[in-house]
């Protein structure tokens, strides 16, 4: 994961829901380009964090047997509102269906309340060993470091 969208995990019940924030810091380099003079995350950043809350929920529910989740389809996304400096994204996903590996979501992400964005996405579980068998020795590892930045942002939740 290059940006870690996600700062804290509030909540989160297996195989049903998962609350995380994310506290959007004025220093964050990309608000010095999107845009000047009004700063603002990227709707692309928005989508990004429901889509790693979904990601963990599915990698706790399923105990990280899966090495890799991958975002198959995002639906109905819609945007609201911005989420400028100083605003906490609180996003939650709701699995809506599970089939096999595959799972549909109901995300949205709200800034004190107010709907900012919301979409339906639809995830899917795997490891890198079924999609390239020459890589399967690197399953292990990626289960060991999706688990500790998993329990650091479970720490962060608990510390607040």
């Amino acid at each position: 994961m290059r940006f870690k969208l996600l700062d804290r995990i509030i909540k989160l019940e297996p195989g049903q829901r998962i609350v995380a924030c994310k506290l959007l810091d004025p220093d964050t380099d990309y608000l010095k380009d999107h845009f000047p003079r009004f700063p603002v995350m990227p709707g692309v950043l928005m989508l990004e964090a429901m889509y790693q809350a979904s990601a963990w929920l599915i990698r706790y529910t399923d105990n990280f047997e899966h090495s890799v989740v991958l975002l198959k389809e995002a639906r109905n996304v819609k945007y609201y509102d911005f989420v400028a400096p100083g605003n906490e994204l609180e996003v939650t996903a709701e699995i809506t269906k599970q089939e096999g590996l595959v799972t549909t979501l109901k995300t949205q992400g709200t800034i004190g309340g107010k709907m900012a964005v919301n979409g339906r996405l639809v995830l899917e579980a795997s490891t890198l060993g079924a999609q390239s068998p020459a890589r399967s020795g690197s399953d292990p590892f990626l289960k060991q470091a999706m688990r500790h930045q998993f329990a650091l942002l479970a720490a962060a939740g608990e510390a607040t």
